[in-house]
């Protein structure tokens, strides 16, 4: 099925922010339809969080929940919020 050219067009506008949040996403879905990447791509975990806001007059804390990509380079561990993104439930149960 072609890509409709409205898509192609926004994703020509993202930036690098939106870029990486798409290509995580992008990356999780296709994985949790078996197909594997070969390399030294990091192996990503998907995770919902509640979040603090800190604000000390807050009624409604935690926040959430919100999806975070959590992954191991160079002996670090590094995440990447995602947001709060309707499908990826889906994916994240594999």
């Amino acid at each position: 099925m072609p890509i409709d050219r409205e898509v192609l067009e926004a994703v020509r506008e993202m930036d690098e922010h939106e870029l990486r949040r798409l290509l995580i996403l992008a990356k999780a879905r296709l994985e949790g339809r078996g197909v594997t990447f070969p390399g030294a791509s990091p192996d990503v975990k998907l995770r919902q969080q509640d979040v603090k806001c800190g604000k000390a007059t807050c009624t409604t804390c935690p926040h959430g929940p919100y999806w975070y990509a959590y992954w191991w380079e160079d002996g670090k561990r590094k995440s990447k919020y995602l947001g709060k993104l309707e499908d990826l439930p889906e994916v994240a149960r594999g």
